[in-house]
């Protein structure tokens, strides 16, 4: 009896171990089918290690991105960043009953959420972001258990379902910008997640005013609203936001001044309300001792830096430019820190420049042009290594440049045009290796320009108009390849303007006019080709115009008021040119009626010229009739009908809401927008039709040795080196948000060019 009681409960505990394995058992196998079925539907670029270890070989716990629980059931697939793409089978994914974690952030997926995900009721950690999603977002309201959420960057649109969040109240991590939803007002259900310590929704399309309950989020530590359609004022609430140490708000349409409560975020580090219509001082700054990174340009603020300021230990970020701000600087600025940059440009700031901003040699740009500063560059500035741009143009500033910026290594832009400087340029220019514009008109220098100024070899503008100079045009100023405009009218330069300015050949604006130059036009300057607007007048230049003239297609051409003498030579007498050759009396033209007509004499050398080019013209058009004769006589049939020249099909892939197209911006791609050159590219100016400003950047492509013969229309057929150069590019900045990175609205391409649409900014 005792043995048959013993067998049965033996035989009991037997089956509920059977019932408790086979499930398990059941169920592990269907996850490998579930696993597979997975990577069959994702692709892995050449590059990608991802599914390597995915074989019948390894136990599936062992797969590249599991992990498996103490039951070896799958808990997490962690795939980011491998170069994947496809559509992600959601409807088996979901079927993995114990998935708490499923991040395939940063990759190449495509296709859209469905509504299988709500299976997915175990998710804690679901990332998405960085990809190229479609369509809507389902309901998120069966997830009730999820703790981070990024879908960032990832090409959805249509209404987010925002209600459904309300069910999430674990949510510590929302990441939803830069994504085209449609316009929506700010969703109150966020403000009831009070577990979020990251919240962000930049760009994606939030309208209408900033509740007060955000102050309920107290936890936040990141909140970011940038480029949205916010308007209103700043709410108290933000005051309660203690443990903030990022707040950005920039690019909305905000308006009033700033809370009294924001004097409470003493942990902040890391400030930007930019680009709105906010008001009133600046006096609730001075409590932000934190600081990092302060950004409050193109507003409306007024009154003066809190001296505080400059007592900032941590402050390297300084932008306060495009307000009505007055009164001076804090003189103790940068005296803590090593800072990045200072941006103050476009107010009505006086007094002197702080002599530490780069106490540490670390600063890169210091920017505070358009202002009322006074007294002089502070001789520290001279061993500032660092330096990329220096701009200081229209203040009150005076003195001399202290002698060690001219020759700074990397600074890129001297600019103190319309100030009262004085003093020569040193010699030390030649140690200026990346200075590529140097703006300095409309100031007392004085002296000459120094032959050292030609090993400068990355300079493509020189602007010294309005000086005192009084030297002559160096002889070496052909050792300028790059140079693009040469701006050296009224000063006081003599002598002969040298023959290698013809060897100049990136030159496409050269003016000389008002000095006292002499001495016969070069006859170097007809090689320039890409000379587009020349204006020598006011001079002294004696002698025959060069015929050469003729060869560059100048848009401008003024040579008035010198001593030029002999026949105007016909090329160049055009309606266009009409004004180009007053004030010199001892010209002649047989077709401008304001000059004399042309005796024999002075027609005798011209008329040698013409009856020579007349019989160079007539072999040439033999020739060509011979090979219009022989082509029609000897092309095989079909060669009947040409082919016709293939449309070039533009993609335009955006990154904001778009207010042009692709046409607007490749029409405007032409030499008279031109801005700026680069190792990588060329740099546009695109004014729209609504008057927005953008600036396009057209980076090279690798140029295919078959295609190195062929001729090509139009400078949009380029190809030159660099285009891995533009996808890196288009894959920083499209996923990059922040102030301080000039912002990427969109990238176009065709099978020969690529763009880069950024929005262009003032300040250089």
């Amino acid at each position: 009896m005792f043995g048959e009681i013993l067998f049965q409960r033996w035989l009991l505990l037997l089956l509920l171990c059977l019932a408790t394995l086979s499930p398990v058992a059941l169920s592990q196998s269907d996850e490998i089918q579930i696993l597979f079925d997975f990577k069959s539907a994702l692709r892995g670029s050449s590059e990608s290690n991802a599914f390597i270890s995915w074989t019948n070989q390894n136990p599936k716990c062992n797969f590249t991105g599991i992990l498996c629980n103490s039951n070896g059931l799958v808990t997490e697939i962690n795939l980011s960043q491998q170069n994947l793409s496809g559509t992600v089978p959601f409807d088996s994914i979901c079927a993995l009953g114990s998935l708490e974690k499923l991040d395939l952030g940063t990759n190449s997926l495509s296709g859209t959420i469905s509504d299988d995900v709500k299976n997915c009721t175990r998710l804690k950690y679901f990332d998405l972001g960085c990809n190229s999603f479609s369509q809507k977002v389902p309901s998120l309201s069966a997830l009730g258990d999820l703790e981070f959420l990024n879908l960032n960057n990832s090409g959805f649109s249509g209404i987010f379902p925002w209600k459904s969040l309300e069910n999430l109240t674990s949510l510590a991590f929302l990441s939803l910008g830069d994504n085209p939803f449609d316009e929506s007002p700010f969703p109150r259900e966020v403000s009831r997640l009070d577990k979020l310590y990251w919240l962000y929704l930049t760009n994606c399309s939030l309208s209408g005013n900033i509740p007060d309950e955000i102050g309920n989020l107290t936890r936040l530590q990141n909140l970011e609203l940038s480029d949205n359609l916010l308007h209103g004022p700043i709410p108290e609430g933000i005051g309660r936001l203690r443990n903030l140490w990022q707040l950005e708000l920039y690019n909305n349409s905000l308006t009033g001044a700033l809370p009294s409560g924001l004097r409470n975020l003493t942990e902040l580090v890391n400030f930007d309300v930019s680009q709105n219509e906010l008001e009133g001082d600046l006096s609730q700054v001075r409590f932000l001792t934190q600081l990092a990174s302060l950004q409050l340009f193109e507003n409306r603020f007024s009154g003066e830096i809190p001296e505080e300021i400059g007592e900032f230990r941590n402050l390297v970020d300084l932008s306060l430019y495009t307000n009505n701000l007055t009164g001076p600087l804090p003189q103790r600025l940068g005296s803590w820190a090593d800072f990045n940059y200072v941006d103050v440009s476009d107010n009505f700031l006086t007094g002197p420049i702080p002599p530490d901003i780069c106490r540490n040699g670390k600063m890169t740009d210091l920017l505070m042009l358009n202002n009322k500063l006074t007294g002089t560059i502070p001789s520290t500035y001279a061993n500032c290594s660092s330096l990329v741009r220096l701009r200081l143009s229209n203040n009150l500033l005076s003195g001399t440049i202290p002698a060690g910026i001219w020759g700074l290594p990397n600074l890129i832009i001297i600019d103190v045009t319309e100030n009262k400087f004085a003093g020569p340029i040193t010699s030390d220019i030649e140690r200026a290796k990346s200075l590529a514009q140097l703006f300095i008109a409309k100031n007392k220098f004085s002296g000459e320009i120094p032959e050292e100024i030609s090993e400068a070899r990355s300079l493509v503008s020189i602007q010294l108009s309005f000086n005192e100079i009084n030297s002559r045009v160096p002889s070496t100023i052909g050792k300028l390849k790059r140079l693009g405009s040469l701006y050296l009218n009224g000063n006081s330069l003599s002598g002969s303007l040298p023959s290698s300015i013809g060897d100049c050949i990136s030159l496409t604006d050269l003016n000389l006019s008002n000095n006292s130059l002499s001495g016969e036009i070069p006859d170097s300057i007809g090689s320039l080709r890409m000379l587009n607007s020349l204006n020598l007048s006011d001079n002294k230049f004696s002698g025959r115009i060069p015929e050469s003239l003729s060869s560059p297609r100048l848009s401008l051409l003024d040579l008035s008021n010198n001593q030029l003498t002999g026949s105007i030579p016909d090329s160049l007498t055009i309606q266009a040119y009409d004004g180009s050759f007053n004030g010199n009396g001892g010209l002649c033209s047989q077709k401008f009626k304001q000059f004399q007509l042309c005796t024999s004499s002075s027609k005798a050398s011209g008329h040698r010229v013409t009856v020579l080019s007349s019989f160079i013209a007539g072999a040439v058009c033999l020739l060509l009739l011979v090979g219009c004769f022989l082509f029609v006589k000897l092309k095989p049939s079909c060669l009947d009908k040409p082919p016709s020249k293939p449309k070039v099909s533009w993609s335009m892939k955006p990154y904001h809401v778009l207010s042009f197209t692709e046409g607007e911006i490749i029409n405007a791609i032409k030499t008279e927008n031109l801005i700026g050159k680069g190792g990588s590219g060329n740099v546009y100016k695109v004014v729209l039709r609504n008057g927005e400003e953008l600036a396009v950047k057209h980076v090279f492509m690798t140029l295919d040795s078959r295609e190195s013969f062929r001729s090509s229309s139009s400078m949009l057929m380029k190809r030159h080196t660099g285009s891995r150069q533009y996808e890196s590019e288009v894959s920083a900045l499209s996923s990059i948000r922040h102030v301080n990175v000039v912002k990427l609205y969109c990238s176009i391409s065709s099978e020969d060019s690529n763009f880069l649409v950024y929005e262009y900014l003032p300040n250089g």
